[in-house]
């Protein structure tokens, strides 16, 4: 089960830069404040906001934002006409992608993600073109700078229900079924072992290596909608040939 972790991979090849990082911020406290408005303000009893605040803290997103986010959320003044969506498409080299999306426009939100697409070298799918190449799984990604005993490590996630474990040149990932979230979460935490991310995603069953022209578009792709204030999450299949 000890190995290259492709999916962390992905997830780490994948630079931001400021105005990413601003937009980043503006999705998660809206993500926030929409999981404070649905579910309360206590996150051990709200998942939906226990994983927003995850992906806070990993994004290092401010306190005095989180804050903001959850009051917002307990006067839910302005969140009743936001949607759910899932977009499908086709990138670069023949990958797939998965858009979570967030939106008070569903006609806006779809010309400029179709845009995107064409724009960067992809095009946008009906639903269920790829969907099928992913599953819902829990990840949890453990630095070896905070916590560096594999074995140990393995122990733990393996009897908290852990359904897989790799190893990265600096980091361990942790698989599970996203109902084993919360088991997984708390091994960790009786262990006092910090995770760098751990969330609820689309993992793909296989990866595509994208490498030259094809690399280049892909990471244009990405940047352009990580930009878009409606898309809140991205997945792929995609992995960048070293």
């Amino acid at each position: 089960m000890s190995g290259h972790s492709k999916w962390a991979t992905i997830k780490r090849k994948k630079g931001a830069n400021d105005a990413i990082r601003g937009a980043m911020t503006t999705k998660i406290s809206r993500e926030i404040t929409i999981a404070v408005k649905m579910g309360g303000a206590d996150p051990t009893g709200n998942m939906r906001l226990k994983l927003a605040l995850s992906k806070a803290k990993s994004n290092n997103v401010t306190k005095e934002n989180i804050n903001r986010a959850i009051q917002k959320g307990l006067g839910a003044s302005d969140t009743s006409n936001y949607e759910e969506i899932t977009y499908e498409g086709y990138g670069p080299g023949g990958s797939a992608l998965m858009l979570d999306i967030l939106t008070d426009n569903r006609n806006r939100t779809a010309a400029n993600i179709r845009h995107i697409f064409t724009k960067h070298g992809g095009n946008l799918g009906e639903n269920g073109c790829v969907s099928w190449m992913f599953k819902k799984k829990a990840v949890f990604v453990v630095d070896k700078e905070n916590f560096d005993d594999e074995d140990a490590l393995m122990e733990i996630a393996m009897d908290a229900g852990a359904e897989d474990f790799n190893a990265d040149d600096d980091m361990f990932e942790i698989t599970a079924a996203p109902e084993d979230f919360n088991a997984i979460e708390s091994a960790l935490a009786e262990k006092n072992i910090e995770t760098s991310s751990a969330e609820i995603t689309q993992v793909p069953d296989t990866t595509v290596a994208l490498a030259g022209d094809a690399a280049e578009k892909m990471q244009k792709l990405l940047d352009a909608l990580d930009e878009d204030d409606d898309v809140q999450n991205v997945y792929g299949n995609y992995e960048f040939a070293e």
